[in-house]
């Protein structure tokens, strides 16, 4: 019926309620897209690029040719597929810059009744637009300690006490380790783990704190934001403080079930920095299913390595809370305790 164009922050609102038509070429849509879009290309990959390569060469005109020659046979299945999709017969619709993409499909849809809201800017206006809010201060508390401190276990005990937490490993992938993408599913890029995180971090009562787990610039192989990254550095922070014994069960536990191929691929990730003799020290146990020693030889590594982190941090802002146990609930409440005495 109609079609109108709108900013980002409108569309997001509008797209809990309706839904969101990625129109960009498959690899465009792969590499990142707005969490729940369903892409409806109106160009393939190798279509895109010949598109693109004839308006360089020969300018608009043609290139809208060639557009409407390869599109053309097919756009009564991307209309029948965009009827499927469709909230009470309306549509969100962008492109990468709100162009000709955008605008083509939108009239197509509106020729069949469907009132349709592009995104102005498309989607790399709906980028600036996350990016700007995940760089805005929120109340974050950082819940930190040493490697197998069951800080992910505890973030997920406090969500069940209605805390408020952002699970960024849970996000990524990935625990945050050379043996963290082990039994987790592919990672998403940098891009998409951002939109994501804008997807969960929207949702934060900024009245109220947020709990999110101490972690390094990167999570296997995502990147956090900058300014989030450099938000979470300046945040209060309570360090859990557990001794190698109490930790080893747990990682035992949680490792031992694991194929000693991707063990090992594992420990050569780290091999510079754990050095030669500690690597093949640590190859053999795994060889030998001696875990204990292997995780013992790796948490020297891993230890001195969070520990020389906490040093860059400001000790105003950091509460340590010593713990002899790995109950969850026992020090979950300790954590919550230790919270309460942040000003």
């Amino acid at each position: 019926m109609s079609t109108v164009k709108i900013d980002p922050e409108r569309f997001l609102l509008l797209s809990e309620n309706i839904s969101v038509c990625d129109v960009r070429s498959p690899s465009e849509y792969n590499a990142g897209h707005i969490p729940g879009s369903v892409n409806i290309p109106i160009f393939s990959d190798r279509e895109r690029e010949s598109v693109g390569i004839r308006y360089k060469n020969e300018g608009r005109i043609a290139a809208i040719k060639e557009g409407l020659d390869l599109a053309g046979p097919r756009m009564s299945m991307k209309l029948i597929r965009a009827l499927e999709i469709a909230s009470d017969n309306q549509l969100l619709v962008h492109c990468w810059r709100g162009g000709m993409r955008s605008e083509t499909m939108a009239w197509l849809f509106s020729l069949a009744g469907m009132d349709v809201h592009i995104l102005d800017g498309g989607y790399k206006s709906y980028r600036h637009y996350i990016l700007d809010k995940l760089s805005e201060k929120k109340k974050i508390i950082i819940l930190g300690g040493l490697t197998g401190s069951s800080k992910t276990q505890i973030i997920d005990h406090l969500k069940s006490l209605d805390q408020q937490v952002v699970d960024l490993e849970g996000l990524a992938n990935h625990k945050g380790s050379a043996f963290g993408a082990l039994g987790q599913l592919p990672q998403p890029s940098t891009e998409q783990f951002a939109n994501i995180l804008y997807d969960k971090w929207k949702k934060i009562n900024p009245d109220i704190p947020v709990w999110l787990e101490d972690e390094s610039k990167n999570i296997g192989t995502v990147f956090l934001p900058d300014t989030f990254y450099e938000n979470m550095q300046k945040a209060p922070a309570i360090i859990l403080m557990m001794d190698a014994k109490t930790r080893l069960p747990r990682l035992i536990r949680e490792y031992s079930g694991f194929p000693k191929e991707e063990l090992i691929a594992s420990v050569l990730k780290i091999s510079r920095r754990l050095g030669g003799d500690n690597t093949k020290e640590a190859i053999s146990a795994i060889e030998a299913e001696d875990f204990q020693k292997a995780i013992e030889i790796t948490l020297t590594y891993y230890d001195k390595t969070y520990l020389f982190g906490l040093n860059r941090k400001s000790s105003d802002n950091i509460i340590y809370v010593k713990t002899e146990t790995d109950d969850i609930e026992e020090n979950s409440a300790k954590v919550l305790e230790a919270a309460g005495k942040i000003k």
